[in-house]
């Protein structure tokens, strides 16, 4: 198996002789990022996928027309549940969810610890906390004899013993890095702590889930200028490198990462 980073939050998992699926990936940032150019800080797949997975469905995590772009005809997206409540509940998620309509994409629900095969790959989706209260979910991806781990945008839990105790050790694990504190207009009073790991609880992550490289995700190395009300600490690579150590493996968007050496 060998894992690419595909930039923000996205990845791209190759098996099985060339066969491929993705998670989180995205081609447009702009609800995100102020004056964004498009494809700034991504990159697309090496070729076309036959499942893809989502953590959640904010749109940096979900991008309809990317995944459209992406994957074989038909190829299942998988994605947990719609949320509660009414519009103003569900105000982050709504775009993405109109958005996988329209783009008749084979989107299927999963529950919690649920698994799925797909071609060479085995997923389970796993356990997560969404900062915005948001319905996710995280994916444990097997193939080839090595595991992963992609942690979406969660924030620190007690899930992550019961992850490990089923699963760990893993080879790689992608964890969120930017500690991102938000200040959203449904969400009053706004709260000062990290809606997503910061680089310290990421390596705390990553030393429970007996990860081999630790790779940190969920952040741009140039730091564009974001929403208003989203701030990030100022360094999620310096920081995630000096908390993790040697598990640390920081990679460049487009790098591969091959778990077979």
């Amino acid at each position: 198996m060998r894992v690419r980073r595909l930039g923000w939050a996205g990845v791209e998992v190759e098996a099985g002789g060339g066969e491929r699926l993705l998670i989180d990936h995205v081609r447009d940032l702009s609800p995100l990022f102020t004056g964004w150019t498009s494809g700034e800080g991504l990159v697309a797949p090496d070729g076309r996928a036959g499942l893809a997975l989502v953590t959640h469905l904010h749109r940096d995590h979900t991008d309809a027309a990317a995944l459209a772009e992406a994957l074989t005809p038909g190829a299942p997206v998988l994605r947990p549940a719609p949320g509660h409540g009414d519009d103003v509940d569900n105000a982050t998620t709504l775009l993405a969810e109109k958005e996988l309509v329209q783009h008749g994409l084979a989107a299927e629900t999963v529950d919690v610890w649920s698994t799925r095969e797909e071609g060479p790959f085995r997923v389970t989706a796993v356990p997560a906390v969404d900062g915005l209260g948001d319905p996710q979910v995280n994916w444990v991806v097997e193939a080839d004899g090595q595991r992963v781990f992609h942690g979406g945008d969660t924030m620190f839990h007690g899930y992550w013993w019961l992850v490990a105790r089923r699963f760990s050790p893993f080879d790689a694990v992608f964890l969120p890095a930017n500690g991102a504190v938000v200040d959203a207009p449904h969400l009053q009073p706004p709260s000062p702590l990290p809606a997503a790991l910061d680089p310290e609880q990421a390596a705390a992550a990553a030393e429970i889930l007996d990860a081999r490289h630790a790779v940190p995700v969920h952040y741009a190395p140039e730091q564009p200028e974001k929403i208003a009300g989203y701030a990030e600490v100022p360094d999620p690579e310096g920081e995630f490198r000096a908390h993790a150590g040697r598990r640390a493996r920081v990679l460049a968007v487009g790098e591969w990462l091959d778990l077979t050496a």
